[in-house]
């Protein structure tokens, strides 16, 4: 068996030996192969940074007002707690204490007056005409009320604040759950 390899071996490179110019083709061939290899890392880092820059979007841009994220939280927290046992058509309401807030990055410059006094201006950092944003600090919930058929029942409305308390980080005297008709 082994010999039968080195016999087909040997004549495959009795072959090769034969073509003229095989370094041409063999040079062509490694430059389309380092080709395909460059190509398709440079695609999947393309890929990678566009999914990353959506998700990244994504998450920022997610909601475009406080009523979005209030409407979101509502229906979040409106399925969840209906899929609880006993609970009943549930209906929720958020309130917040205050909308987005947003932070952007700033530049500090300080001069000296004639006079002696340092005077410090801060300057929002612009780049194409748009301001950089370096923090965006989500809404604070305020409060929630939650309408429920089975809030009668006090293993469920302790499995409502619990879900709540889970899904938001909010004191519980902050939420208040009724029995629904």
């Amino acid at each position: 068996m082994m010999s039968d390899f080195k016999l087909k071996f040997k004549q495959l490179y009795e072959k090769i030996k034969k073509v003229k110019h095989i370094e041409i083709y063999l040079a062509c061939g490694l430059a389309v192969i380092v080709a395909l290899i460059y190509f398709g890392s440079v695609a999947t880092t393309q890929k990678a940074n566009s999914d990353s820059s959506t998700n990244k979007d994504n998450v920022t841009s997610k909601f475009l007002t406080s009523q979005e994220y209030v409407y979101y939280i509502e229906n979040k927290l409106e399925n969840v707690l209906a899929k609880l046992k006993g609970a009943g058509d549930v209906e929720v309401l958020v309130t917040l204490e205050k909308g987005f807030e947003y932070v952007y990055v700033t530049e500090e410059e300080s001069k000296t007056t004639s006079n002696g006094t340092i005077v410090t201006t801060k300057t929002v950092v612009m780049v194409d005409g748009q301001p950089v944003l370096q923090e965006e600090i989500y809404p604070i919930v305020k409060g929630i009320v939650v309408v429920s058929e089975g809030a009668e029942d006090v293993s469920v409305k302790l499995n409502m604040i619990s879900v709540i308390q889970t899904v938001i980080e909010i004191d519980n005297s902050k939420i208040n759950i009724v029995e629904g008709n």
